[in-house]
């Protein structure tokens, strides 16, 4: 396990002696445009553990992506190898099914301080809720970014993350009324505080994610990967291609329904992902948005 071997997979060929905002943005960026955010290991039969080098092997050699526990594991170990002041934190999720966040712990983020300056640096929630820059730990400060303009705010110790995003211009109206399209303009996102947290304390998350029956993730097979200038998911059966800002404040949102023999393919075109097992895709209705 070393660095040259994760810049390889990341294509990143820039600055290792800088730990300033700079570099930690372009090894960010390099990092969620070519590592997917995705579950796919429990709809083809594969267990997802945290266990580092399982980790490792899973994103680097075998070229996988994976969800938060296992994104920001590795980028949090890139960063304080590299010389960083890094630390985790957890973050509760908001369900706007429920108009609630989450009681459960399940985001792991990571914090990293630059200069005195305190910055959260997530490469593990996809779609149009991923950041595309590290985000300064400020409160009530607009922080525009490609995807839109994301806010922290604070109250009382804890920290609450919203994104505002743009209008939407869907060419395919069979999807106008998707279940996985936003209609809110603005958008909670999840909340956490500054206690440090190691991944030991995402052990039971991280089991109940992909085996409970009311688990996001087990209802939704998902992969889903940043561009140049937007992301590709793949939710189920469904392609979505997501081009930013492609007018004056609006988002061009394309759609298409794959069949099953087009899955496998589409995941090695789009996403760069191979599987070792069949998967089984799944979309079963539910709060998820792109």
């Amino acid at each position: 396990m070393n660095l040259e071997e994760y810049f390889a997979r990341t294509g990143y060929k820039g600055s290792l002696e800088k730990q300033d905002l700079e570099t930690l943005t372009d090894i960010f960026q390099h990092h969620i445009r070519a590592v997917p955010f995705e579950n796919l290991s429990i709809h083809c039969g594969e267990k997802i553990t945290l266990e580092f080098e399982h980790v490792y092997n899973k994103i680097v050699r075998r070229k996988r992506g994976g969800w938060c526990m296992e994104n920001n594991q590795l980028l949090g170990w890139v960063l304080k190898r590299l010389g960083y002041d890094t630390s985790f934190l957890g973050a509760y999720v908001f369900n706007p099914h429920q108009n609630a966040y989450a009681t459960i712990m399940t985001h792991l983020l990571v914090k990293v301080v630059i200069d005195g300056k305190a910055y959260i640096v997530d490469g593990g929630f996809g779609v149009s809720y991923q950041m595309w820059q590290p985000m300064e730990l400020v409160s009530g400060k607009d922080q525009p970014q490609a995807p839109g303009v994301f806010r922290f705010t604070e109250k009382n110790a804890t920290w609450y993350l919203e994104k505002m995003r743009r209008k939407q211009y869907i060419p395919n109206q069979n999807f106008s009324n998707s279940d996985l399209l936003e209609k809110k303009e603005c958008r909670k996102v999840y909340m956490f505080n500054l206690e440090p947290r190691t991944v030991e304390e995402f052990r039971f998350q991280c089991t109940y994610l992909q085996t409970s029956p009311d688990s996001l993730f087990t209802k939704k097979s998902i992969c889903t990967l940043q561009t140049t200038d937007g992301f590709r998911a793949l939710i189920g059966w469904t392609l979505t291609e997501t081009t930013y800002n492609y007018k004056e404040n609006m988002d061009l949102v394309e759609f298409i329904t794959l069949e099953d023999e087009e899955v496998e393919k589409t995941l090695k075109e789009k996403f760069d992902v191979t599987l070792d097992r069949k998967l089984v895709p799944i979309n079963v209705k539910g709060f998820y948005t792109i």
